[in-house]
């Protein structure tokens, strides 16, 4: 099991540089960032592709990414030019998360000026995840979408991740499931309601099933597990953390994101518990 945790980018500089450095030293496998402009209404909250470029700076072993990236402010052709950039500058330490982004104006889900249908939200989602699996595989790109349009746009020399960086998609609905298993590199659950573990293991038979169709290979393909959103006791102790590893291994999940302490928040632990579990982790 690989695990790694989720970084408030809300702290000044440098202090914000040492909590980066910081979380390679306790050894988790990455460090990701929501990408946001405000997450829930906080504010700073620093850029996520910025922050990233920093953090690649002050580490060198830890792998970093996002939380997700979402169509509800991104556009296709700086996103992928940005990957391309962080991929270079991390030599390849850069994995990307995507969603369909949410909502409401907390999640950025109205500042284009529009509220999106359910179904608009999910179409834009396939249309710019296609649109930068393409731009960071091809050169040039010429496409004429619904939403997004692309004429001979080359993105994609230089990267150090052949054949591009990776796309792990955050689709816990059908539609999602089978995108995926179509262009995604990796698969981030979402748990819902009060049987976290079943809702999860639902959608990896479909996700199974939706790369059987596909032809891609299910058991290679990383599947991501966000702690802090259930009442699950993921952060009570060492103990309490591998016993929730070991159960969502058997289902199928091979990544956990645990939060970095944050006082006053459902995200609030002791730094010594948050450290033992580090250690625990690097021992799974």
């Amino acid at each position: 099991m690989r695990v790694g945790t989720v970084m408030w980018p809300i702290e000044d500089w440098p202090a914000m540089g040492e909590r980066w450095a910081q979380a390679e030293q306790l050894g988790f496998e990455t460090a990701w960032v929501y990408d946001h402009l405000a997450w829930r209404g906080h504010s700073p909250w620093e850029e996520a592709f910025t922050s990233m470029a920093a953090a690649a700076a002050l580490t060198s072993t830890i792998r970093l990414g996002t939380l997700v990236t979402t169509p509800n402010f991104r556009t296709p052709i700086p996103t992928a030019a940005a990957i391309r950039s962080l991929d270079r500058i991390s030599g390849g330490r850069i994995t990307i998360g995507i969603g369909a982004g949410g909502a409401d104006h907390t999640s950025d889900g109205d500042v284009l000026g529009r509220e999106f249908t359910p179904r608009e939200r999910a179409d834009r989602f396939s249309e710019w995840t296609r649109t930068v699996d393409r731009l960071l595989r091809e050169s040039p790109v010429t496409i004429d979408g619904e939403h997004w349009q692309t004429r001979e746009v080359t993105v994609s020399p230089g990267q150090v991740q052949q054949p591009r960086t990776p796309l792990w998609l955050a689709g816990n609905g059908p539609r999602g499931i089978r995108l995926t298993a179509e262009v995604g590199d990796g698969w981030i659950a979402n748990p819902q309601g009060d049987d976290p573990k079943g809702f999860v293991a639902q959608r990896l038979e479909m996700l199974r099933e939706a790369c059987e169709k596909k032809g891609r290979d299910y058991d290679s393909m990383p599947k991501l597990f966000m702690s802090g959103f259930t009442e699950e006791p993921w952060t009570e102790s060492a103990d309490a953390f591998e016993d929730l590893v070991g159960s969502y291994a058997e289902i199928g999940i091979t990544d956990i994101a645990l939060h970095w302490p944050r006082p006053g928040t459902r995200w609030e632990v002791s730094q010594q518990v948050f450290e033992a579990i580090a250690d625990r982790a690097t021992q799974l």
